[in-house]
């Protein structure tokens, strides 16, 4: 397995100004697989409660997403509520049951553990590390936080920023992160943490691709109707590191290049509840959109 994502597998209810869904398949493993799986084979590491469907299970591995790193344990699955405002940007938590996850203590099966290319989603960092330090040489670790483990976990964060290559985070994260304003100079800041690039999310604007020696920015994909953004952040992750590991390679003009697939993913999701969207396309339609993103960003 050439790729592996260890994080969350959820339940989810939405509420935007327009419509909403009950109880529907979320995570964020989930829509990292989703969206990486246009790429190649994709290893999932996460935990479940018995009240996970076996369906869904089967529709992971009919999508190229294999499942054996998926623990089963009594109790129930991690669940999250949210609601939306108009502008999409703020997102009330309604509610969060750990459940199942409370307990996680992640177990990469053998075959996931030469992996080359490894995604550690948003989790407490102590928890991603562990999972770190069953894959052998990895030649590239990317790694999700958010201000939760800024703020209480920040020992146990910048242990595990010295052992991975790459950082995503959002804007709000880096200058918390980092104690800077400016977001250059919160990006150096974190760089000097230990990673060699971050991405910093922007939202509907875009995101920013950083490192010593490398700088790219890249607008949102324009969606005409955005339907739910949940896990735009885990999709375009997921496209990302798809690209790169369908690549084999980590130079800077592939880095920008997975930035564009990422972008692409991250712009399918929001275009449904949940996964619905991602998980009914075909790499052809991954591909349009890309050259479309690519013409309307090269003069």
């Amino acid at each position: 397995m050439n790729l592996v994502v260890v994080g969350t597998l959820a339940f989810d209810s939405i509420e935007t100004p327009y419509d909403r869904r009950e109880r529907i398949l979320g995570g964020s493993a989930t829509y990292f697989a989703h969206a990486a799986r246009y790429f190649g084979a994709v290893g999932l590491v996460g935990v479940v409660g018995k009240d996970f469907p076996r369906g869904a299970m089967e529709d992971f591995r009919d999508r190229n997403i294999d499942t054996r790193g998926v623990e089963e344990l009594e109790g129930k699955s991690f669940f999250w509520a949210g609601r939306y405002e108009a502008d999409w940007n703020t997102r009330h938590t309604l509610d969060t049951q750990l459940n199942v996850f409370s307990n996680f203590d992640p177990k990469l099966p053998q075959g996931y553990r030469e992996a080359s290319f490894l995604f550690l989603a948003n989790a407490e960092p102590a928890v991603q590390l562990r999972s770190l330090e069953q894959v052998r040489s990895p030649d590239l670790v990317v790694a999700d936080t958010m201000n939760l483990w800024i703020d209480s976990k920040r020992g146990d964060l910048e242990g595990l920023l010295r052992r991975v290559h790459g950082l995503v985070l959002n804007d709000e994260e880096a200058r918390m992160l980092s104690g800077r304003r400016n977001l250059f100079q919160a990006a150096r800041a974190i760089l000097d943490l230990g990673p060699r690039f971050l991405v910093l999310k922007k939202g509907e604007h875009g995101a920013f691709l950083l490192g010593e020696d490398l700088r790219f920015a890249l607008p949102a994909y324009p969606v005409e109707e955005v339907v739910d953004p949940t896990g735009a952040g885990d999709a375009f992750a997921g496209g990302f590191m798809g690209s790169l590991a369908s690549a084999g390679s980590v130079d800077a003009a592939t880095l920008r290049r997975a930035m564009l697939y990422g972008t692409v993913t991250a712009s399918f999701c929001v275009e449904g509840f949940g996964v619905e969207r991602l998980a009914n396309l075909d790499r052809a339609r991954v591909e349009t959109r890309f050259q479309e993103l690519k013409q309307f960003t090269t003069p």
